[in-house]
């Protein structure tokens, strides 16, 4: 569920109260493991072709369509940050066979469950790479993306940890850049004080709002007809607690 746990990125300077970012977050290199487990061998190894550490996964930017998945610039191109487990990755593979896919991953086991689920689920032009959320820019060009999936990251509800959302005013002026125009972003959290920050951060940014709800599953509408439900998502809806939900247009 929470697949991209993010480490601080964004500070506040008390003097002026001003929101800024900090220096990048980075994650440790999986060439330095003393003792590397079973998914991070198959990550540079089986799967070294559609799965990227985080040295080799820059290296495709600008270039995923023509180098990783070998089709023309005009074919749709979607990322999933945070894949988890990959359920909805898998099933995003298998309903929309002719669009690339690559999600994020930090953790070695979800990232080879998810790209295995595809696979094993007839998946042609999915990849996946262990990278970090708030730097997404490192990996995708201006233009090179059509639609963003953000589903259930980790809302980080204690008072210090709000910086750390992925869900915040920078990312998004990042990903907006990165998405073509008519593109959409997709965000859904079990957390309603996460959910309610989030509007004010998309607020400050260029995205028109398409639908935005605080109970997806107590209305009838189209969005809830063609939302997969993740195994998380079942837990919290059987417990009552109700999945805030928008979706966002370029």
């Amino acid at each position: 569920m929470f697949g991209c746990k993010s480490l601080t990125n964004l500070v506040i300077k008390p003097e002026i109260g001003l929101e800024v970012r900090s220096p990048r977050p980075q994650i440790n290199l999986t060439r330095e493991l003393p003792k590397p487990n079973a998914y991070a061998i198959a990550m540079d190894d089986e799967y070294k072709e559609i799965a990227f550490n985080e040295e080799r996964a820059p290296l495709n930017k600008g270039v995923w369509r023509e180098k990783v998945f070998n089709v023309s610039s005009e074919r749709a191109l979607d990322v999933e940050v945070g894949t988890g487990a990959g359920h909805h990755f898998a099933y995003h593979a298998k309903k929309y066979p002719e669009r690339c896919l690559v999600g994020l991953e930090i953790k070695y086991k979800p990232l080879i469950q998810t790209i295995r689920r595809a696979q094993n689920g007839g998946g042609v032009y999915n990849a996946v790479c262990r990278y970090h959320a708030f730097n997404l820019d490192q990996l995708f060009g201006d233009n090179e993306v059509n639609n963003v999936y953000i589903h259930c990251p980790d809302p980080w509800v204690t008072p210090r940890k709000p910086r750390n959302r992925v869900v915040n005013r920078h990312i998004l002026g990042d990903i907006y850049k990165m998405q073509r125009p008519g593109s959409f972003l997709e965000f859904k959290t079990d957390s309603r004080e996460y959910f309610l920050w989030a509007l004010e951060e998309i607020k400050l940014t260029p995205y028109q709002v398409e639908f935005q709800t605080l109970h997806l599953y107590g209305e009838e509408t189209i969005y809830k007809k063609n939302n997969f439900q993740t195994g998380f998502e079942k837990i919290f809806v059987n417990q009552g607690i109700e999945i805030n939900y928008i979706k966002l247009i370029k």
